[in-house]
């Protein structure tokens, strides 16, 4: 029987990608201490296709920015997923995202492009995906893609 999650999930047509392992890091994808799951930053890719290599402000706009944000947040939930067994309902809260976007020194709408993993969040888990946040403009990421999404959740045990 699917969760609340999984329902919800199916309603909106979202689908979650297979949790991967990471390419060039020597890091889990994620780590639970207590009730708290750390989900190390993950990047927008596709069943193992890195997707949204470029910057924004060169390559992509700042709505492709969002769209590479929230491709990023299904990874994080993909590796959420695999860390809690495969039961995304065991998510009470997500408490904190850390984005990171690849751009030029001119864009200062990182805020906006990060809003498209929050938006995911909220999306799916109502209030429980309202979160506190960092959205930070860098010069260059992890294999050139455009943003890179973090998140820590309060799950049970």
């Amino acid at each position: 029987m699917a969760g609340q999650i999984d329902q919800r999930l199916d309603e909106l047509k979202i689908v979650i990608p297979q949790a991967r392992k990471p390419k060039i890091a020597k890091i889990k994808g994620s780590a639970i201490i207590g009730n708290i799951l750390y989900v190390s930053g993950m990047l927008p890719q596709w069943e193992g296709d890195i997707r949204y290599i470029g910057k924004v402000g060169v390559e992509f706009s700042i709505e492709q920015g969002r769209e590479a944000a929230r491709l990023s947040a299904l990874n994080v939930l993909a590796q959420a997923r695999r860390a809690l067994g495969g039961d995304l309902d065991r998510i009470k809260q997500i408490a904190k995202v850390s984005g990171f976007v690849n751009c030029t020194p001119e864009i200062t709408e990182v805020a906006t492009v990060v809003n498209g993993a929050s938006e995911l969040f909220l999306e799916i888990f109502g209030e429980r995906g309202a979160h506190a946040r960092v959205a930070v403009g860098a010069t260059t990421m992890p294999l050139g893609v455009a943003v890179e999404i973090e998140a820590i959740m309060e799950v049970t045990i």
